[in-house]
């Protein structure tokens, strides 16, 4: 990096409150404890498992040894999952600020045969529940330790005809890590590693792809389009290797669904789980991307207004996370860390002082990593240790206003689970669709504050844009990712696609959905995007479209709502019954998308006056 660009960047996160190293004493004790308990959950095991074939025909009285077997695996597992999960949240933070870290990666490592037994030998419990007679689980519920996990348990019963006998599944989560998720592993470990050549100012300079991915938050124009093609350079050498894990890990999950199809004795589609995990209908799905598709016209008039701001006719795939063009010739200052926290902090607690309190807290503990350095892995994202019920927040942050945007939007998830933290275990876990509830609805409210506080025309222009930003992202960006992955997936499921058929791919749902706004699409986004390498979640797009219009929606009747607004329930109900409860309406009709993706109408007349404002 040349002397002369100066850099800004938060504060390194502390991780020492959790453990001191990732080869330290302590992570050896969470290990042999973990052992223990493992030990006794096998123990549990040897009454469970020979009634398994039967489970369907007991009854109450027949079961009762296997209930209070299944209730001790229970408390068995709710005490090892924190001593399996905080070592392998740790290692991943450390590999995300330093994608070399050796003693990391050997924490992973040591990791995989303890995450192998623990799936293992936690399976047992889930196919007992899943398929004893109704009058066996309530028999099982009927304890106060466990009842907390009714609509966990519920909900899961809803699959229950798609499982392998015990033996299969337990083949499958043995094999798997060393197969789908090991693929996941090589694409972040290349993400990490991969370095770019970007051309800043008149000189090239050499620097990691995801330092290269906050160029194109500046708002030089020919600087964004310059790391954005040197980006998709560095990602075009390594085509067959990003080809040869996006194949694996679709070929995967269809596999196993046809075993699943089988089993069940219906079709199982390859969006079931996704939709199954984040708790949402497959009408409430279709409803939503039905909506967006009308919306298209209002975001495409979005996208066309940034690129004139630009003083050009079309919106490029380097301008997704564009800021407000300088006006007069004069640059944006960059916003210095503190003052973004603060920012953040103020706008929190306009709506409530206790997320305000949070937001400092967060900063004060140094629960935030947001330095930039040469081997942070791109992106950004929310974790949290279960142990000590605390968040980690992860991004590189440059002083533009789409990173405190970001900061915003994963503050939001870590005040999300901060309001939870007291709710037992199995009510804390929540699908995506909702986790993006807190998360947009934080973003609102910051570009809100700002908004509020804007003393000039170009002060404005620079908080409406990261609303018509916000719009163009989320109506036409992540369909055109789902609409990838849904082709994708259609194609993969007859053979392994090549990268010059990804490349098609790709750019055809980029054509599909920004039509004639785009400058040209981008076809090695299906490469360069991580969400597409996720072994654990699959389609992890749509949820992104219902948090943000959801959100929204909850945002218009925060008043009524409160500061926790509808947050503690997401780990115990859907999406529709969440919204019926706390908001009155029906996720499957369109009334409610419609409404609110209509008042942005509004936004955007008030973005284009401000672009008209500034062609004067």
């Amino acid at each position: 990096m040349s002397a002369s660009r100066t850099v800004v960047q938060g504060v390194g996160w502390d991780l020492a409150g959790e453990y001191p190293a990732a080869d330290s004493p302590a992570v050896d004790a969470d290990l042999d404890a973990i052992g223990g308990l493992l030990d006794e959950i096998e123990n549990r095991n040897a009454t469970l498992v020979p009634l398994l074939t039967s489970a369907r025909d007991l009854d109450a009285e027949s079961a009762r040894q296997a209930i209070t077997a299944a209730r001790d695996i229970h408390a068995l597992v709710e005490r090892a999952k924190p001593l399996l999960d905080d070592p392998e949240t740790y290692a991943e933070c450390r590999l995300s600020v330093d994608s070399q870290d050796e003693t990391a990666q050997a924490l992973l490592g040591r990791l995989q045969a303890v995450k192998k037994r623990f799936a293992e030998l936690n399976e047992p419990l889930g196919q007992f529940l899943d398929q004893a007679s109704g009058e066996v689980v309530e028999t099982y519920l009927d304890d106060p330790a466990v009842a907390p996990s009714r609509f966990a348990v519920e909900h899961s019963r809803k699959q229950a005809d798609e499982l392998l006998p015990l033996a299969e599944e337990n083949l499958v989560t043995g094999l798997a890590e060393d197969g789908i998720h090991a693929w996941g592993r090589l694409y972040d470990q290349l993400s990490g590693t991969l370095e770019c050549e970007v051309t800043v100012g008149n000189e090239l300079e050499r620097m990691g792809i995801a330092e290269a991915a906050g160029l194109k938050q500046k708002p030089d124009d020919r600087l964004r389009e310059s790391a954005w093609r040197a980006i998709n350079t560095a990602w075009d050498g390594h085509v067959e290797s990003c080809a040869a894990a996006i194949n694996a890990i679709a070929g995967w999950r269809l596999e196993l669904g046809r075993k699943r199809s089988a089993r069940a004795g219906r079709s199982v589609h390859y969006l079931d789980a996704p939709l199954h995990r984040n708790r949402i209908d497959k009408a409430t799905l279709g409803t939503l991307l039905a909506v967006a598709e009308e919306g298209i016209p209002l975001a495409r008039r979005a996208a066309r207004l940034q690129a004139r701001a630009y003083g050009k006719e079309h919106y490029g795939p380097w301008d997704t996370h564009a800021p407000a063009p300088a006006i007069d010739g004069e640059e944006q200052g960059a916003i210095e860390y503190p003052e973004a926290v603060d920012l953040i902090a103020t706008a929190y607690a306009s709506v409530d002082a206790r997320m305000g309190d949070f937001v400092r807290m967060a900063a004060e503990k140094r629960w935030i990593e947001g330095t930039v350095g040469p081997r942070k892995r791109p992106g950004a994202y929310c974790t949290r240790f279960m142990k000590s019920r605390t968040p980690r927040v992860y991004m590189t942050y440059s002083g533009s206003p789409s990173d405190v945007i970001t900061l915003a939007h994963e503050l939001g998830h870590a005040f999300h689970g901060w309001v939870m933290r007291d709710l037992p275990p199995s009510q804390q876990s929540y699908g995506m669709s909702l986790a993006e509830t807190a998360s947009t609805f934080g973003e609102t409210i910051v570009r809100d504050a700002l908004l509020k506080r804007a003393e000039s025309p170009a002060a404005a222009l620079r908080i409406v844009w990261e609303e018509a930003a916000a719009l163009v992202t989320f109506v036409l960006n992540i369909p055109t990712r789902f609409e990838f992955e849904r082709n994708f997936h259609e194609a993969r499921a007859r053979q392994p696609v090549r990268p010059v058929e990804l490349k098609a791919m790709m750019a055809a749902a980029w054509e599909k959905w920004y039509g004639d706004c785009l400058s040209e699409p981008d076809p090695m986004f299906w490469a360069s995007k991580l969400h597409f390498y996720i072994s654990g979640l699959a389609f992890y797009n749509f949820p992104y479209l219902f948090g943000y219009l959801f959100s929204l929606g909850v945002y218009a009747r925060r008043d009524a709502l409160g500061g926790d607004f509808l947050l503690r329930d997401t780990g115990r109900m859907t999406a529709e019954d969440l919204a019926a409860k706390h908001l009155d309406v029906d996720l499957t009709q369109p009334d409610f998308w419609r409404q609110t993706l209509g008042a942005l109408e509004g936004r955007i007349d008030q973005f284009e006056n401000l672009v008209e404002g500034t062609d004067a």
